[in-house]
């Protein structure tokens, strides 16, 4: 049967009873399964950063590279991975358990994701602009009333250094009385019954109400949630694929920035022979380019480099 024909059999009115728990978007598949939607992605994003909706052209899931995932179920952590109108990298983390150290480590993650593309030798100017968005289920902030919470680089004045760190804080633990749009959404993830899910329905902007729609839909009883847990395994085995081929990718990728670093610094002392960067370029051991990439850095000459790489 297919996906179309059994939205078509859900009962309308399955979780209307204010009794009945809801899968949440603190679920993995949950949240999976409502960023898989690009209209989704775009709404959150725009809602929680403030980028106009129209301004956001594109915005794709990546790898989550940051962390393996046997290690972030373990510590209760979610996270995703996206580029924002291919030139802003965003990392989405959901984490459910309090944890210690956790802005010295959040930002650990924030310098990975701003430095991960760029190798070595490559310009500074590469580097594309980070936004984290942590979505905490536990208090993290105790000075502070509010539910979201944003920092930047600033001066004692105030005055912005740069725009290329955002972090936002998110605690869900926190009392709410607005009603932006961003308070919506936290509605959304505090949602545990069928009556707050139904407080919900028909409000805020199209993506918003499909992740209402997504949530609504998996918490309509056990066959339909071993529906969807089936589908997002399937989904696991194919990103495990796609991850694998990505990986090999990036390997294939930082291989050859990392011997054109070796060639370009060579070039700065001296006459490099077709032969040899050959020889740089053919290499693809990670271990083997960075040190000869040292090598270059210390050597006198080209021909130094030749009389200490043959002497490995």
């Amino acid at each position: 049967m297919g996906e179309n024909s059994r939205k078509n059999d859900i009962p309308p009115n399955s979780i209307k009873k204010e009794s009945v728990e809801i899968i949440t978007l603190k679920e993995e598949y949950a949240l999976r399964e409502a960023f898989e939607q690009e209209e989704v992605r775009k709404q959150f994003i725009s809602d929680i950063t403030g980028i106009p909706l129209g301004q956001i052209k594109s915005i794709t899931m990546n790898s989550n590279f940051l962390r393996r995932t046997r290690r972030r179920e373990k510590q209760g952590i979610l996270d995703f991975v996206m580029t924002l109108n291919d030139d802003v990298k965003i990392d989405v983390e959901l984490q459910l358990r309090a944890q210690r150290f956790w802005v010295k480590r959040n930002l650990f993650y924030l310098s990975r994701l701003y430095a991960d593309e760029l190798f070595i030798g490559e310009n500074y100017d590469k580097l594309k602009k980070c936004i984290t968005i942590s979505i905490l289920d536990f208090n993290l902030l105790a000075d502070r009333k509010e539910n979201h919470s944003v920092f930047t680089l600033k001066d004692d004045q105030g005055r912005e250094l740069t725009d290329l760190f955002e972090l936002h804080v998110i605690e869900l633990k926190k009392s709410l009385s607005g009603n932006e749009a961003i308070d919506k959404w936290i509605r959304l993830f505090q949602a545990k019954t069928g009556k707050d899910l139904e407080a919900l329905e028909g409000i805020g902007n199209d993506g918003f109400r499909k992740a209402v729609e997504t949530v609504k839909t998996m918490s309509l009883g056990k066959n339909l949630r071993w529906y969807f847990e089936q589908r997002l395994k399937a989904k696991r085995d194919r990103w495990a694929e796609d991850e694998y081929v990505r990986d090999e990718g990036r390997a294939e990728g930082r291989a050859e920035g990392r011997a054109g670093s070796v060639i370009e610094l060579l070039e700065t002392k001296g006459s490099v022979s077709p032969e040899l960067k050959d020889r740089i370029q053919r290499t693809r051991d990670q271990e083997k380019l960075r040190e000869w990439l040292l090598l270059a850095a210390n050597a006198n000459s080209v021909e130094d480099f030749l009389k200490n790489m043959e002497t490995e």
